[in-house]
């Protein structure tokens, strides 16, 4: 979702019901539109979506049509360019990047970015622009992140590095290697051994939310996580990184805590704080999708599914976000039900809340 984009709840069809909210969606070209009502122009004959990129007709010679059949048996044939006679254009996109996602996701070799547009049956441009907008990652990005996701599942299964790395899709394990530092964020073997030889500091604070604690890594911030007991905060860390070697931070690190902490007392200000993010293919296009929901809105857990090309996935969506170990820097508090209320949050609905109201003030 663009920055430029507002969110709303309410459905294409009842946004517009009369002829004044249909033609100013036509006028913009709004794309949550498409589905809601489709527009015929007398002068030509044709009907379009609303969102139709031809140039626009005069107001005079445009009328209003519930949908495709009630245009044609008005006697207007469908427009060739917009092609509205079918599902609207974020249906076909979102199953097009579906069936790609699917596609990378069977297949032992990555493939390349004509076989996907091939057998979308797209061109190569037009492939690329809509998966990306979709997913908020290319679909070599995607298609890495896949494979590192394969590569941890693997190796929690075989003792064999070797094994695990074909098993993954790797035709060599020299070229595992080259990337398995941005695959794992640690070497093979320290992943199995659950992180051993990881080097973590951290240090616990306060906050106008409670107790705060910030771990990082050499990467970045692997861990913002907020509570009311200090004691368990560590704990939670502790689970978090079973075998990592956690220690203290020193008084460099205190300055990043501190900008840790502005953040998360006014999260509209945004950040750029160094993050080192952990967690399988699926959660990161979620927690990606997630980073661009500008401070002050909201959204709903199925527009982040249809956001990534995964429609039907709204309830893997909630539990990415539960697994969020980087509050308000990965901002999941922006997430809603459909029915715009608040859902659960990792640190608690009162927090949840409180950040909402701060970031719309």
């Amino acid at each position: 979702m663009s920055r430029k984009q507002k969110t709303s709840h309410t459905t294409p069809v009842a946004r517009y019901t009369n002829d004044e909210s249909r033609w100013q969606a036509i006028v913009d070209r709004d794309a949550n539109a498409d589905g809601a009502f489709v527009f015929s122009v007398r002068t030509t004959g044709i009907y379009c979506r609303p969102n139709c990129a031809a140039r626009r007709a005069l107001r005079k010679n445009v009328a209003f049509h519930a949908n495709w059949e009630a245009a044609e048996r008005a006697g207007f044939r469908a427009c060739k360019r917009c092609k509205p006679k079918g599902a609207a254009l974020a249906e076909n996109h979102s199953a097009a990047v579906a069936q790609a996602c699917r596609l990378i996701e069977q297949s032992v070799e990555l493939p390349s970015l004509e076989q996907l547009a091939t057998a979308i049956g797209w061109s190569v441009f037009h492939f690329h622009r809509v998966f990306k907008q979709h997913t908020g990652l290319t679909p070599k990005a995607y298609a890495v992140a896949n494979r590192s996701r394969r590569v941890r599942e693997e190796l929690m299964q075989n003792q064999n590095v070797t094994t695990a790395v074909y098993n993954a899709g790797f035709n060599s394990s020299s070229r595992f290697y080259e990337s398995a530092d941005a695959a794992l964020g640690m070497t093979p073997t320290n992943f199995q051994r659950g992180g051993r030889g990881l080097a973590i500091k951290f240090a616990i604070g306060e906050c106008n939310l409670g107790s705060i604690l910030v771990a990082a890594t050499d990467k970045g911030i692997c861990a913002i996580l907020l509570g009311d007991d200090a004691e368990l905060l560590l704990r939670e860390l502790e689970e978090c990184f079973p075998n990592a070697e956690l220690t203290g931070g020193d008084g460099k690190f205190d300055k990043l805590v501190a900008e840790v902490i502005g953040l998360v007392e006014n999260p509209a200000l945004g950040s750029e704080l160094p993050l080192d993010i952990r967690g399988t293919a699926f959660q990161q296009r979620v927690w990606q999708a997630l980073q661009q929901i500008p401070p002050g809105e909201t959204v709903r857990y199925a527009d982040i599914a249809r956001q990534i090309g995964s429609p039907q996935s709204f309830r893997a969506v909630a539990q990415a976000c539960g697994a969020n170990k980087l509050a308000v820097a990965i901002p999941c508090h922006r997430v809603v039900r459909t029915d715009g209320n608040l859902s659960g949050y990792r640190w608690g609905i009162e927090r949840k809340e409180q950040l909402l109201q701060r970031e719309k003030a």
